[in-house]
């Protein structure tokens, strides 16, 4: 069995067989909270967060339930609205490929560096979704990337509409 740490590597590296392994790994779910956790603290520090512990523990907390909920409705968009004949998933395998894609997301803590702050952020946005997009792909078994991209796309866009009207209704 591989490590935690050689799995988020793997994950990283966008190697489809990590993305298997998960899957199928129940134990794994701990693991992929784990990976969730720790790219939200590099967040946070690469960010220059102001906000002490409590705005480290507040977006550690915002970042565990965009995860849950991120892993809840594309379960349901994927298995339900835009499955193929093969798809057979449940939420576990979900959350636990879609939490190792947030690998790359640890290398937020670069955004310390003054200059590197907008590319950083940037870069991994952009590598974890696409490691998203497989993990999603291998979960659901779709022989399709596109369909995954656009499962992927529309629970981002449930979660953002959600979000703003969370952050309109607080004020």
């Amino acid at each position: 069995m591989a490590t935690f740490v050689e799995r988020m590597v793997r994950a990283a590296k966008l190697d489809v067989a990590v993305y298997e392994e998960v899957e199928g790994d129940t134990a794994a779910t701990g693991q992929a909270l784990g990976v969730v956790v720790l790219s939200s603290v590099a967040a946070c520090i690469g960010a220059g967060t102001s906000g002490g512990v409590g705005g480290l523990v507040f977006g550690t907390i915002a970042s565990l339930l965009g995860w849950v909920f991120w892993a809840w409705i594309t379960y349901v968009i994927g298995t339900r609205w835009l499955r193929e004949p093969g798809t057979q998933a449940d939420w576990g395998q979900l959350a636990r490929v879609i939490g190792f894609a947030q690998a790359p997301a640890l290398l937020r803590v670069l955004g310390i560096i003054p200059l590197l702050h907008g590319l950083v952020f940037l870069v991994t946005a952009l590598w974890t979704l696409v490691a998203v997009v497989i993990g999603v792909r291998q979960a659901l078994d779709y022989t399709s990337t596109l369909r995954a991209v656009a499962v992927c796309f529309l629970g981002w866009l449930v979660q953002v509409v959600l979000a703003a009207l969370v952050i309109a209704l607080a004020g």
